[in-house]
């Protein structure tokens, strides 16, 4: 490798891997910041910004994530339909009970960069809420996520 060059890594040159996560007794926020940085590529030696480098994560067990704290009761997620008095408020507690996978998105949506890549990585994000995926021809290969739980 030429040291007088710069390294930047082309979109060609890309070989995504699939990765499969269980979701099962991970706190929300720790798991999400797991999940962005797998989207961006972040761990992977050869991370360059401008280009999606990240790897396909497959999670499982959405509805069995836990929230630390009083998140469950306190979290909103606010929404405004355009039209006069038309703010929409749902709690987390109301989102989990409606669909479980739109938590771990909207956090990892979040998480990601504003910019025009943030759709693409997000596409990589496969999210269930039980243990039946359709991506076994995949062949995603489990990764344990080693997560510190708060102390209460």
């Amino acid at each position: 490798m030429n040291m007088n060059r710069a390294f930047l890594l082309r979109k060609e040159d890309v070989d995504p891997q699939w990765l499969l996560i269980d979701a099962t007794d991970l706190v929300l926020g720790r798991l999400s910041t797991k999940i962005a940085n797998l989207l961006r590529g972040k761990e992977k030696a050869y991370y360059t910004p401008h280009t999606d480098c990240g790897d396909y994560v497959v999670v499982l067990n959405a509805e069995k994530v836990l929230l630390s704290g009083d998140k469950m009761e306190s979290k909103e997620y606010p929404r405004y339909t355009g039209y006069k008095g038309g703010l929409r408020i749902t709690t987390i507690k109301q989102q989990m009970e409606k669909d479980p996978t739109k938590v771990i998105e909207e956090a990892v949506r979040r998480m990601l960069p504003k910019n025009k890549l943030a759709d693409k990585m997000l596409a990589k994000l496969k999210v269930y809420a039980g243990t039946e995926y359709p991506h076994v021809a995949q062949n995603p290969q489990p990764i344990e996520v080693i997560i510190r739980k708060p102390s209460r």
